[in-house]
C-alpha cells in the first residue's frame, strides 16, 4: 500500500542509530545536545530544545511563552487538534481565525478580527498569543502576522511542524527559513515519521531569546535544575562554600518531555538530508501540477512567489458534488489501487470536544470548511518512486471518471 507519507530511512540511518546504542548514552547524553545545535545551526536559530514529540513541545514552547490560565492564543481551524489541546494543557483558551482560501493559511485579516473581538468582548481571556500553522509546508504571511502582534504586545508561536525546510521572502527582499524566529519567539518543529525528517517520534523549538531558551529547558525535565548560578536555596546547595555534586532543586511544575540519545543520534543524520528531502518533494509536487493541471474537477495548490514551501502536504481540491461519486467512494477506488489517501484536516471546531467546551458549530469558518469538504491529500514523501507516482496519477484520473 502507497501511504500518503512516510519515513525515508537509509543505511547511515541504521548506522548512526548503532553508534548511539554502543555509546553508552541512551538518554540525557550527548546526543541531544549535538541534534539541538545542529538543528538550530540548518535554521538559522541561535537556541533548539528538543523532545519526546512535537505536541510536548507546543506544550513547551507555550508554558515558556507565559501562557496560564485564563489567557488565550489565536489559531488556525485547519491544523491538528494538537495546536489547541496544547493551549488547554497550559490553561489557555484557544480561539480561531480563518484560512486564506488561497493559501489555506490562517489569514492576517482575520486574525485583525479575531483580536479585536477578543479585546471587545472577552476581558476574562486576554490575548497573549498568535501561533500561525504553515499548513502543509507553505509558509504564514509572517510580516503581516508580526506587525499585528507587535500592534498588541502578543507573543508569536509559530507551528512549524509542516514546515522544515520551507523559506519565505520580506517585502525587502530578504529570504528567512522557517525556524529561524525572524518575526517570531519560537517555532515548534514535530518528526513524526510523516514529516520533513524522522527520529521516530519527536520535537523540537527553536527560538532566539535566550530567557525563553532556559525555560524550555526546565519545563522539559521536571521543572529541575543543576546549574549552580540559578540555585535559590543556597544552605542546601553548597557545603562551606562548596557545591554538593549531587544537589538539584525543582524551580517549577514540569514535565518529563525529554527525548532519547537514540532519537537523537537519528534526528542529526537526518538533518544532514533535508534539502535533498526537500528537492524530491519538490519533483513530486512538480509531476502533479504537470500530470493533473487539466482535470477539470481538480483545484491543485496555488504556488506562492515568496514563498517556497517545504511540501510536506500535497493537498488538492476535488469538486464532488460536481461528479457522480463521493470522497468515501474515490478513496475506496484508490485503495483498490494499492493507495492509501488522507484528508488534512477535519477543522478544530467540528471536533465534538470544541463543540460542547466552546460552543463552535458549522458555519463558524466558512473558508476552511469548503476547503475540507474537498481535500484530498496525496502521497508525497522522498522514497516515493518515479514507477509508483506514474501509478498514482492514472489511478487518479481513472478514479474520477464517472461510474
Amino acid at each position: 500500500m502507497i501511504s500518503y507519507g512516510k519515513q525515508t530511512i537509509d543505511e547511515s540511518d541504521i548506522t548512526a542509530v548503532t553508534d548511539a546504542l554502543r555509546s553508552g548514552w541512551l538518554t540525557q547524553g550527548f546526543h541531544v545536545e549535538e541534534f539541538e545545535d545542529t538543528f538550530a545551526d540548518y535554521c538559522n536559530a541561535h537556541y533548539a530544545v528538543a523532545c519526546c514529540n512535537g505536541t510536548a513541545a507546543l506544550h513547551l514552547a507555550y508554558l515558556a511563552a507565559g501562557l496560564g490560565r485564563n489567557d488565550s492564543i489565536i489559531t488556525s481551524p485547519l491544523t491538528f487538534a494538537a495546536t489547541a489541546n496544547a493551549a488547554l494543557y497550559a490553561g489557555a483558551k484557544p480561539y480561531l481565525a480563518d484560512i486564506n482560501p488561497t493559501t489555506y493559511n490562517i489569514s492576517p485579516d482575520k486574525i485583525d478580527k479575531t483580536v479585536s473581538h477578543i479585546n471587545t468582548n472577552d476581558n476574562d481571556h486576554p490575548l497573549k498569543a498568535i501561533v500561525p500553522v504553515h499548513f502543509a509546508g507553505l509558509p504564514c504571511n509572517m510580516e503581516a502576522i508580526s506587525t499585528i502582534a507587535k500592534k498588541n504586545n502578543l507573543v508569536i508561536i509559530e507551528d512549524a511542524c509542516h514546515a522544515l525546510g520551507a523559506k519565505w521572502q520580506d517585502n525587502d527582499g530578504n529570504w528567512h527559513k522557517v525556524g529561524s524566529c525572524s518575526h517570531s519567539h519560537a517555532a515548534v518543529f514535530s518528526f513524526h515519521p510523516v514529516k520533513s525528517i524522522t527520529t521516530g517520534e519527536g520535537g523540537i523549538i527553536t527560538t532566539n531569546d535566550k530567557d525563553l531558551y532556559e525555560k524550555l529547558k526546565l519545563f522539559r525535565c521536571h521543572g529541575i535544575t543543576k546549574d549552580q548560578e540559578s540555585f535559590i536555596n543556597n544552605n542546601l546547595a553548597y557545603t562551606e562554600n562548596t557545591p554538593n555534586p549531587w544537589y538539584y532543586e525543582m524551580q517549577a511544575l514540569g514535565f518529563n518531555y525529554r527525548i532519547t540519545d537514540i532519537q537523537c543520534a537519528l534526528g542529526t543524520n537526518q538533518v544532514k538530508k533535508i534539502d535533498k528531502f526537500m528537492e524530491r518533494r519538490q519533483e513530486i509536487a512538480t509531476v502533479y501540477n504537470e500530470s493533473l493541471k487539466d482535470s477539470p474537477h481538480i483545484k491543485l495548490p496555488v504556488a506562492q512567489k515568496n514563498s517556497q514551501s517545504a511540501n510536506h502536504l500535497y493537498t488538492v481540491q476535488i469538486t464532488f458534488d460536481s461528479l457522480s461519486t463521493t470522497r468515501n467512494e474515490f478513496f475506496k477506488r484508490m485503495q483498490k489501487k494499492g493507495i492509501s489517501l488522507q484528508v488534512h484536516y477535519i477543522p478544530i471546531h467540528l471536533q465534538p470536544y470544541y463543540q460542547k467546551r466552546f460552543r463552535f458549530k458549522e458555519g463558524d469558518f466558512p473558508e476552511a470548511e469548503s476547503f475540507y469538504k474537498n481535500a484530498v491529500s496525496l502521497p508525497i514523501y522522498p522514497s516515493l518512486t518515479d514507477n509508483d507516482l506514474k501509478h498514482i496519477v492514472e489511478s487518479i484520473i481513472e478514479g474520477l471518471k464517472p461510474r
